[in-house]
Parts: C-alpha cells; structure tokens; sequence
C-alpha cells in the first residue's frame, strides 16, 4: 500500500469512529470510500458495531459493500443518520468538489438526506479555493448535451464532455458528464444556482455548506476540520464544539 493510500485509510477509519450500532450509513463512492466501507465491514464482522446498514452511493459501492459483508437498503424516506464520502477537493470551510468517479448525483442525494455528512481524504485534497486542480462535473442529460455545454460555458464555464476511450462516459443513472474548468476565484454558489435552474443539467459536484466536518491525513497524522455551527458529537443531537478540531 502507498502513503497516501496509507494516508486515505486512516481519514476513513477516524470517521467510522463516529458510526453507532443501529445507523443507518451513506456509503460514497470512490479510492477513499473503499478503505470505508472494506473498514465497516469489518467492523460488523468483529461485532465492534452492531445492526448497521448502509446507502450505497454507485453501483461500484454496491458491489463492495456486499463483497464486506455490509448489509444494504434503498435511500429510507427519512434520510440516513451519517454519511461518509471522499472528496476531490475541500476548503477549511468544508465547501467540496466532488464527482470525478462519476457518481455524484447519487452523492448528492444521500448527501443531502444525511444528518451529518462527513468528508475523508489525503491531505493533497485540501485547496485555497473551488476550481483551484479539479473541475466542477456536471452530470447532464444526454439529449441535447451539446447545447446543455454552451449553456454553462455562458456561465464562464470551460465545459468538456467527459469520454473515455473516445467515448462518452455515462453515469449509473444513463447520463453524460461535462467537466467545467472554472476561472480562478469563480463564484461557486452563484454558478451552483445558476447551474441547477438549466434545463438538462441533473446535478453538478458542488457541495456547498453539506459538510459537518472533514478527516485529512497527511505524513503527521490526521487533521480533523469542523464546520462552525454544523458539529453534532455521536449520538448527541445536539450542536457541538465549532472550529478546527
């Protein structure tokens, strides 16, 4: 295993530390989710939690958390009580890009649904501002995806369709991608309201004011960033301490 899948694995295992017997967990999708959930399966497996069941995020997801041993349920009408996803890039006020594995419409939706949404990474992933390595994907539908472009290049966007082998990439949900490389110190929520009012676009990775707190490891250790007025200690339900932990 390589440092910073070394570096991947303990930020995945610190969050599990805030996962309870009788959870219900979103599990992401991802290099980093996959040290998460292999983790929780062995968790269940050694009895450390007990009765908890997981959200898959993707297909990919899916097939890991049942390759553990985790036992999996459809998205419940009342959401998850944690879920645990990777990042491509994160702030210190925990606004993330995800999805350049594609899958963060699903992401986005048990993301949403979540009473606490927690981000694990390497500390590579940590950035001064959105758009500063990664670009912002934004999952679209097929038809008319041409003209869907020229709507978010109108945006200040650089869109390109995501392909793979010369051909285009399609999500699990049957949909394209288009990667928008963004201009330096772009307005993210503006683009972000604007991007989900076009017709066609199904969701982008911007994830804006989601997160509660964020796992970075690095060379010395594990550095724990807490968003303010967003922390909730387990099994608490209460609003917990603010700042960088």
């Amino acid at each position: 295993m390589t440092d910073v899948e070394r570096w991947k694995a303990r930020a995945a295992h610190a969050a599990l530390d805030h996962v309870r017997s009788g959870m219900i967990v979103g599990l992401g999708t991802g290099s980093t989710a996959l040290h998460m959930v292999r983790e929780l399966g062995r968790r269940l497996a050694t009895h450390e939690v007990q009765d908890v069941r997981g959200v898959a995020t993707s297909v990919a997801t899916e097939r890991l958390a049942r390759e553990a041993k985790v036992p999996l349920i459809d998205l419940p009408a009342d959401g998850v009580d944690v879920a645990i996803d990777g990042m491509d890039e994160v702030t210190t006020t925990l606004d993330a890009i995800k999805g350049l594995g594609g899958a963060f419409t699903r992401e986005k939706i048990v993301a949403a649904a979540a009473k606490r949404f927690l981000l694990i990474g390497d500390r590579t992933k940590q950035v001064a501002f959105l758009g500063d390595r990664a670009p912002v994907p934004v999952e679209v539908v097929a038809f008319g995806w041409r003209r869907t472009a020229e709507l978010l290049r109108a945006l200040g966007a650089d869109p390109v369709l995501r392909t793979e082998r010369g051909e285009p990439v399609v999500t699990d949900n049957g949909q394209v991608v288009i990667d928008c490389r963004m201009r330096g110190g772009f307005d993210a929520p503006a683009f972000a309201a604007a991007a989900d009012a076009l017709p066609g676009v199904v969701a982008h990775g911007l994830f804006l004011g989601m997160t509660e707190r964020a796992f970075l490891a690095g060379p010395d250790g594990i550095e724990e960033l807490v968003a303010p007025g967003r922390a909730v200690e387990p099994g608490s339900g209460a609003a917990g301490a603010t700042g960088r932990a």
